[in-house]
């Protein structure tokens, strides 16, 4: 009975304080909040540009489109080994990249929650994945800290060579746009979303949609 209401208590503050990470232990433990889900997308590569809270940042590096083959680019794994980002563990199959400017922000937090916890059973056929320029070691601490099993973490860190080469690194800051890619099982792009406006959220659902849609074409 005790342990019942330090538990309750425990969640009543952390919904009081706002944090989003914590909550009670039963397994519903994160707070989502009702932020923003982008309209339309922006487009990638060399100087186009997102906006942060209505100011412009410019991206660089080669455009990538809907239709377009993934390109070879090495991550690191939080293991620390490289990993080519055609070769992960979902090759073959439908996979869903969500890119995230810092996982140590509330937005990107909630973004992968939500690939991992609302995806509608969709992780048990394709590959959750995302992509970020935080350190391996800052990964891993999130996906244990936040019990994230499903889902792939690769970083950036080491040249955000992912980022150029698919027209998604914001030099100044130093970051990747926000963005969800649903690739086929023959290594093509069929969904793209680059968020506009860099603290909004993507539209989830709709990548969720078009995964599915693949699967059940194959």
């Amino acid at each position: 009975m005790k342990a019942t209401h330090q538990r309750i208590v425990g969640t009543a503050l952390c919904m009081m304080i706002g944090l989003t990470g914590c909550g009670s232990s039963s397994g519903t433990s994160f707070l989502y909040k009702n932020l923003t889900v982008a309209d339309g997308s922006a487009l990638s590569g060399e100087g186009h540009t997102v906006l942060f809270k209505g100011s412009p940042l410019v991206l660089s590096g080669t455009g990538i489109k809907v239709g377009d083959p993934l390109r070879e680019v090495k991550l690191t794994q939080t293991d620390l080994s490289q990993i080519n980002i055609t070769d992960t563990k979902g090759k073959s199959k439908v996979r869903i990249i969500s890119v995230v400017p810092s996982l140590d922000t509330k937005v990107c937090e909630q973004q992968t929650h939500y690939l991992s916890e609302k995806n509608k059973g969709l992780d048990k056929m394709v590959e959750l994945i995302t992509i970020s320029i935080d350190t391996p070691f800052a990964q891993k601490r999130f996906a244990e800290e936040a019990h994230i099993a499903n889902v792939t973490f690769l970083s950036d860190y080491r040249g955000a060579e992912f980022g150029k080469t698919y027209g998604l690194f914001l030099k100044d800051p130093h970051i990747l746009a926000r963005t969800v890619m649903v690739i086929d099982a023959h290594n093509h792009v069929r969904y793209l979303q680059i968020t506009p406006e860099l603290a909004q959220l993507p539209n989830l659902d709709e990548a969720f949609a078009v995964a599915k849609s693949l699967i059940t074409a194959s």
